[in-house]
């Protein structure tokens, strides 16, 4: 006859295979339910954003009796690859530079425009890759170490300051669990230490504030037996 002290232990496993059950599922489900709410709200963002602007006659809703979210989104695409296509032409670019001679005459509005362009020329600019490298610095002090990602070499002014033997290396230094806001540092080449990492690897580093690590790639040589000797050592 089974005594009831001999069947907490089975009830116990039962409970705890049912936990460890709901959290690899919630580990599946979590990722996919979050990335699906965020596209249909970013979807919706962009919708309210872009509909209004389409007259009523022109709105897909009218045809089809239904409101699908993320017409505005196509809508956007298209309208920016048109105008993208028609600033190459002669005609765009003379009328892009006689709305810029307008600009220039407002004193307000041509501050905050210019800016806005050259922070969007920078960043988009297909000619330099941007944040393109991880690497680690020493911050906040000497002894403590940062992932950070390497934005450019500094130019200009800021680049004049600096030894010419130990160019300064601009960086962005985001912060947890935000990567985006962060810090702009200068730092000497010599103090920058690159990463074999990539850059997605590096931001889900920071987001999960060390949680979680990258698989480390296979590296080759001499230099890859004491990069997995270190590895093994550190784990047992």
């Amino acid at each position: 006859m089974t005594k009831p002290e001999d069947q907490l232990p089975r009830r116990r496993s039962r409970f705890a295979a049912l936990r460890a059950s709901f959290f690899t599922g919630l580990i599946v489900v979590a990722p996919i339910g979050l990335t699906i709410w965020l596209m249909w709200t970013m979807a919706g963002w962009v919708d309210g954003w872009v509909l209004p602007l389409v007259p009523p006659e022109l709105r897909p809703e009218r045809y089809i009796g239904v409101n699908v979210r993320g017409i505005g989104v196509i809508i956007f695409l298209i309208f920016t690859v048109v105008v993208g296509w028609l600033a190459k032409g002669f005609f765009g670019r003379t009328m892009i530079r006689f709305g810029e001679s307008i600009v220039d005459r407002l004193p307000l509005v041509r501050t905050v425009y210019s800016g806005l362009k050259q922070i969007a020329e920078t960043v988009l600019s297909q000619s330099e890759a941007k944040f393109d490298r991880a690497c680690m610095i020493d911050y906040p002090r000497e002894g403590l170490k940062a992932i950070a990602f390497v934005s450019s070499t500094a130019k200009g002014e800021i680049a004049a300051k600096a030894d010419d033997d130990d160019p300064l290396i601009s960086v962005f230094l985001p912060t947890t669990p935000n990567p985006t806001s962060g810090f702009l540092l200068f730092v000497p080449q010599s103090q920058v230490t690159y990463l074999d990492m990539s850059v997605e690897d590096a931001a889900k580093l920071i987001i999960s504030a060390g949680l979680v690590y990258p698989q480390p790639k296979e590296a080759k040589g001499k230099d890859g037996r004491k990069i997995k000797a270190k590895i093994q050592s550190n784990k047992e």
